[in-house]
């Protein structure tokens, strides 16, 4: 979603991020025309009529459980927003009996939240294993 037009994104798509993904995006673009759900979560600049880059997501029941707010010049990373909605569906699924460590990607070890484990992450969980392939 941003405050450009449907126009605009449409133009965008035919002439420069289709060239990038060789295909069209597989999911509807949305305009903000006026910034009215920027401002609503604080990322819409009204005085230059533009939207900081922001990454919001927001579970089934309309709870935001990650957020990212990037100025303009750095990019987005599509891979760690794909790894967090992942790791966010495991612990819904798991209805919380399952924790994910930092770094952590599907297949790997997750954590299983509780009193034993306070304190006792480092034994569970090595920063390297997050690296591994």
């Amino acid at each position: 979603m941003s405050v450009d037009s449907v126009f605009v994104h449409k133009m965008w798509n035919e002439h420069e991020l289709s060239k990038m993904v060789n295909k069209d995006i597989p999911f509807p673009m949305l305009s903000d025309g006026g910034g009215k759900i920027g401002t609503m979560y604080g990322i819409y600049d009204e005085a230059a009529g533009v939207e900081t880059r922001g990454r919001f997501l927001i579970d089934p029941d309309g709870i935001i459980q990650a957020f990212e707010v990037l100025t303009p010049p750095v990019g987005r990373n599509v891979s760690e927003t794909l790894r967090q909605i992942q790791a966010f569906q495991l612990v819904r699924e798991s209805k919380g009996s399952q924790a994910t460590p930092s770094g952590w990607k599907p297949g790997k070890k997750v954590l299983n939240p509780g009193p034993d484990l306070v304190g006792n992450v480092w034994k569970e969980w090595k920063v390297e294993e997050a690296f591994e392939d």
